[in-house]
């Protein structure tokens, strides 16, 4: 039985207390990100709903800083014995009402985002049974060992029950709505921030908890403006007339360009996210893998790196060197890097048992992503260097979604940024390749490969970490040698923003997180003069 103790949390503050002369008390911080914010805990799933989470409530394991793996958070230390998982929770932590946290909030936390069946449930379809142990005390109890479960812990953000169920509406059975009402527009957590309004569609304030059980450095931001939606020429002016401090991920690689030399920073977060151009796999061509390959080695991977680079030192991708972005568990080394080949496309373009000078592939890309269609000219301009005909289709994220739910109205080619929701490469990758899962935007290639779907259960079930990295190693090896998707490039987001504010996590890879999002703890940024 292994034991995992609580060493971490007075050296966190320590650090986040360390600051400049400069640094000022209630400043507002104002950011923007893509619609719509989600602050239901049980509903949550992608990056501005993330954001929201690791600032409004609190779970009981978070990723280290600035190398890998997890701290306790609410709970002080967990033991793991099998396929059991026993935490130790904290006895100082209190929720905005004023309740104490105690196991009976883990396990309604738990099982309300199971009723509920949305955000990250999915995690946690191996847990056959949570239960309070006494008040201080929570068991996970799972169907089969499952290596990855602590960093799926890292999602279920914990919630105050008696608040909750003193606001129950209108719903089916015992617990009603499960208060999803309240919730949609309330908090009930522990978090350092707590909610002062909420429209998802234009704006969520946010100011710091007073009573947050860790404390909160005075420089941190004392209220925070999340908005929603906002164009790029209008952050770019926001930001110019000191409206704005920090921008979201998507701005064109122009603007970036263009806020950098008017002095402002870039913000980076690597080694969580990926591009990945998905070839389906279930009809021609590309159910032939010598027609993959010669795809895979056409395509111009450091010019599709350059298109998106901002200066010298930043851009907004760095070369991939197989499934999983460097520097996660798994990974390849940079040294691997992923180089275009025209002849060895050429060579198993003759090995290929379909003329693909002959057919005309579908190339998408997700309209409400601009960059993609960038990507896929590039693709179409060196297929076209093997004779290869390929059409450039626009296809709105919706559509897209509801295409890729049958193979035969999957496009040829489509494109897709992922990032790892936990941490752990698992949670990138398994639904990806799985063969169970195909038919989902995460998995249009609808591949089944037997070795494949091995390495995938027996990266969840070792629970040695040196073990589990040579499983991630031999999975990425063999998925790049058949194929099943073109690994772009991996994703690094960067955020411009004024020099009002410092971001240690997004700028010291030091006190970077392996968690795509988790940056944003307002708690530990500087507001400036």
């Amino acid at each position: 039985m292994k034991t995992y103790l609580k060493y971490f949390a007075a050296g966190l503050i320590a650090t986040s207390a360390l600051v400049s002369s400069q640094a000022i008390a209630g400043a507002v911080l104002r950011l923007d990100v893509s619609p719509v914010g989600e602050i239901d805990p049980a509903k949550a799933s992608d990056y501005a709903d993330s954001m929201l989470m690791y600032n409004l409530y609190d779970a009981l394991v978070i990723p280290k800083q600035g190398q890998p793996g997890y701290d306790p958070f609410l709970a002080e230390s967990w033991t793991v014995d099998g396929a059991e998982y026993t935490f130790k929770l904290r006895k100082d932590v209190k929720f905005l009402s004023g309740n104490t946290m105690s196991a009976e909030d883990v396990v309604f936390s738990f099982d309300r985002m199971m009723a509920l069946g949305q955000g990250m449930s999915h995690l946690y379809t191996l847990v056959d049974k949570v239960e309070a142990v006494d008040a201080s005390t929570v068991k996970f109890s799972l169907k089969e060992p499952y290596s990855p479960f602590v960093a799926a812990l890292t999602r279920l953000p914990i919630v105050d029950k008696a608040d909750v169920m003193a606001h129950l509406e209108e719903g089916d059975g015992e617990m009603k709505d499960w208060g999803q009402a309240y919730l949609s527009g309330h908090t009930a957590g522990t978090g350092a921030y707590k909610i002062v309004s909420h429209n998802p569609q234009e704006e969520t304030v946010m100011e710091k908890n007073a009573d947050y059980f860790l404390g909160i450095p005075e420089v941190a931001p004392d209220t925070v403006r999340m908005r929603y939606g906002l164009e790029a020429a209008t952050v770019r002016t926001l930001m110019a007339q000191g409206e704005h401090e920090i921008s979201s991920q998507w701005l064109p690689p122009e603007v970036l360009k263009s806020l950098a030399q008017s002095g402002m920073q870039l913000l980076t977060e690597k080694a969580t996210s990926e591009f990945y151009i998905k070839l389906n796999t279930a009809k021609a061509p590309f159910d032939d893998v010598e027609c993959r390959r010669a795809v895979s080695y056409a395509f111009d991977y450091d010019t599709a790196v350059k298109m998106v680079s901002i200066t010298d030192d930043v851009a907004q991708g760095s070369p991939s060197t197989g499934a999983l972005p460097v520097g996660m568990m798994g990974s390849l080394p940079a040294s691997e890097e992923i180089h275009q080949d025209l002849a060895k496309a050429k060579e198993h373009l003759a090995l290929c048992k379909y003329d693909l000078k002959n057919m005309d592939i579908e190339l998408s890309w997700i309209g409400e992503v601009p960059l993609e269609e960038r990507f896929a000219l590039l693709m179409q301009a060196n297929f076209s260097q093997l004779g290869i005909k390929a059409t450039v289709k626009k296809v709105p994220w919706a559509l897209f979604v509801d295409r890729v739910s049958k193979p035969e109205n999957t496009p040829n080619i489509s494109q897709v940024f992922v990032n790892t929701t936990t941490g752990d490469p698992d949670s990138l990758i398994y639904a990806m390749y799985d063969s169970k899962h195909s038919g989902t935007w995460m998995a249009p290639e609808y591949l089944k490969d037997e070795k494949v779907d091995a390495l995938l259960a027996k990266g969840r079930a070792v629970s040695d970490e040196a073990e589990r990295i040579a499983v991630y190693e031999e999975l990425n090896n063999y998925l790049k040698d058949i194929a099943p998707t073109i690994y772009g490039m991996d994703q690094i987001a960067v955020f411009a923003a004024t020099n009002k504010v410092s971001v240690p996590a997004l700028s010291d890879p030091s006190k970077a997180f392996a968690l795509a999002g988790f940056g944003f703890n307002f708690r530990l940024m500087e507001m400036k003069d």
